[in-house]
């Protein structure tokens, strides 16, 4: 059996138990349960072999101030432990008494997974269960085979596939985005090919610790994959993941995910990232994220501009985009948490929609946050990614690729723009709006576009400044009536109704193109040049336009003609029918 099929058969049996909630709950409430249970019970699994060892050192270190240490070692060196007689299995031998003993149960653990429960709001669904007489059925089930969650039957990797299917299962009867909680593996795979690429520190050395952080990090399948493919390359190479998430769902389960797996969860935080930056001053070697985007910053607008008027010493001082989508707020808040080169530098892939590349005119926001990227030489490369891969949107995506790593090679002063949009395989059943996957040939074939660093068809090289302009007013002179020049001390005043602006490209000469393209029509023009502003924005669909030239129209013609022969035809059978 394929991994796939193997994570979406469990996940399938494990959400088939909200069957026994029919009645008690509606079908887009079953995730609230499903989903804190299926985290407990893998708790609970992982801890089996070491239950009995731990219950014995429990009676002899409970009243020790070091009994936390003491109790991980004697769970194998789990990063959390349960103290409370009962497991699953316990539970069911008493069920007269389920609620307490599962209170009691729940108790029992280490205070990190209590605090992943709490974020799950649980306690009242195990009253309502209780008072419904459903909470022995529903815990019953959990402990039948189809529940079995131990690590030997399923690894790390496969319970994180399967917290996210149940979850895309949870978001659809829930009428909900599935994918504002995560991201197809196949667009992170790209993503982390693109960050690890030709870093030799990782690939090649032994006890290296590198760090990596998702501001928007949901149940963070993005550090997990960073990680699982970080140790194919290099299992020398230790990975330290840190990443923020505001929903309390999806923060249980990610932090739930790295306890399971030996991670030191304490790196995952809950809270708004933009408005409550938990990782303030500190700086990553990788960062990775699919942030929000259309989503607006309206909540957080207070602390933002507060943050804003720090300049450059907080996250956002190149300028603030409108406040109806914070995609770039995340853009760069990445880009502050890059290492300065001195200290090995930083890599970034992060995903956005199409705004951030155009929205905007010269001096507002966003193009300010684009001249920052790119006068600073930040960008590496965009990818634009092929549609409807995404579970909640088929609209274009792109990764943006960041590094303050450029100078003194082939990317100094240089942008590459990959259009992978063609790069794609249809799949037999679509998820919500995924109907495309990318094949593992295609994330070979991008990566290898962003490694080669070439021109084709699909991979185009500009120079930062190709993608800059001047932004100039041109003015016409105000007349009166009479059509006589109206001046003040002796100049020529602008009629604002004439007024007019035009975009010059950074690399021509303001003066050589006004004289080109404005005089010859407007022989009377001048330039306010106190107006002049610089802009930036990168028209990536332009640059890959290709034009198709229209049918000819004999063949339109011959094509409508063969058209109405057909509806002639259609026509007639359908009259000859309503004869007989």
């Amino acid at each position: 059996m394929s991994l796939t099929s193997n994570i979406n058969e469990k996940a399938a049996l494990i959400w088939a138990i909200a069957d026994k909630l029919t009645g008690v709950y509606k079908p887009h409430e079953y995730g609230e349960v499903i989903l804190p249970l299926t985290v407990i019970r893998r708790f609970d699994c992982i801890l089996a072999d070491t239950k009995d060892a731990v219950l014995e050192k429990y009676e002899s270190v409970k009243t020790l101030p070091m009994r936390d240490v003491l109790l991980r070692n004697a769970a194998g060196g789990l990063a959390f432990y349960n103290t409370s007689k009962f497991t699953f299995e316990k539970l069911l031998d008493d069920p007269d008494n389920i609620e307490a003993n599962f209170r009691d149960y729940l108790n029992g653990f280490s205070e990190n997974v209590q605090n992943i429960i709490e974020k799950f709001k649980f306690d009242s669904h195990i009253t309502t269960m209780a008072n419904k007489g459903i909470l022995y059925i529903v815990i019953k089930e959990f402990t039948s085979p189809k529940a079995n969650l131990h690590p030997d039957v399923i690894s790390n990797l496969e319970m994180g596939y399967i917290f996210e299917e149940i979850i895309r299962r949870f978001s659809e009867s829930h009428n909900e985005d599935a994918g504002q909680h995560y991201t197809p593996r196949e667009v992170i795979r790209l993503m982390v090919n693109i960050l690890f690429y030709d870093d030799n520190d990782i690939l090649s050395g032994s006890n290296v610790a590198k760090t990596i952080y998702d501001p928007a990090c949901g149940t963070g399948g993005m550090l997990s994959v960073a990680e699982e493919y970080l140790h194919e390359l290099n299992n020398a190479t230790e990975l330290l993941a840190f990443g923020q998430e505001l929903n309390d769902q999806t923060f249980a389960i990610c932090k739930a995910d790295m306890l399971i797996k030996g991670n030191n969860a304490d790196f995952i935080k809950d809270g708004n990232t933009l408005s409550d930056d938990q990782f303030e001053g500190q700086t990553f070697d990788y960062i990775i994220s699919n942030p929000p985007f259309g989503r607006e910053w309206k909540n957080e607008k207070a602390k933002v501009e507060a943050e804003a008027k720090r300049g450059f010493a907080g996250r956002f001082g190149a300028g603030l985009p409108a406040a109806s989508d914070g995609q770039m707020l995340f853009l760069m808040t990445a880009i502050a948490k890059m290492k300065e080169p001195a200290q090995g530098g930083s890599r970034i892939a992060i995903i956005h929609n199409g705004s951030p590349l155009f929205t905007g005119d010269a001096g507002s926001g966003p193009s300010e946050i684009r001249k920052y990227i790119l006068e600073n030489d930040l960008l590496e490369a965009i990818i634009a990614l092929p549609n409807d891969i995404f579970y909640n949107t088929g609209i274009a995506t792109y990764i943006w690729v960041l590094s303050n790593k450029k100078a003194g090679t082939k990317r100094e002063g240089k942008v590459q723009l990959i259009n992978a949009n063609g790069l794609f395989e249809k799949r037999r059943k679509a998820l919500g709006n995924k109907r495309n996957d990318i094949p593992e040939s295609a994330i070979a074939e991008i990566t290898r576009l962003y490694g080669d660093f070439r021109e084709s068809d699909i991979s185009k090289i500009f120079d930062n400044e190709d993608f800059g302009y001047t932004k100039i007013t041109v003015e016409r002179p105000l007349c009166d009536e009479n059509g006589e020049l109206i001046l003040k001390k002796g100049k020529k005043q602008p009629d604002p109704s004439l007024r007019d602006t035009e975009s010059v490209p950074l690399k021509e000469d303001i003066d050589e193109y006004f004289s080109r393209e404005v005089l010859p029509f407007a022989s009377d023009a001048w330039i306010d040049k106190k107006k002049s502003t610089v802009g930036y924005e990168i028209p990536f669909t332009r640059y890959f336009y290709k034009y198709e030239a229209p049918k000819p129209s004999a063949e339109i013609m011959a094509e409508i003609l063969e058209l109405e022969k057909e509806l002639d035809g259609s026509l007639a059978e359908v009259f000859n029918e309503e004869q007989t």
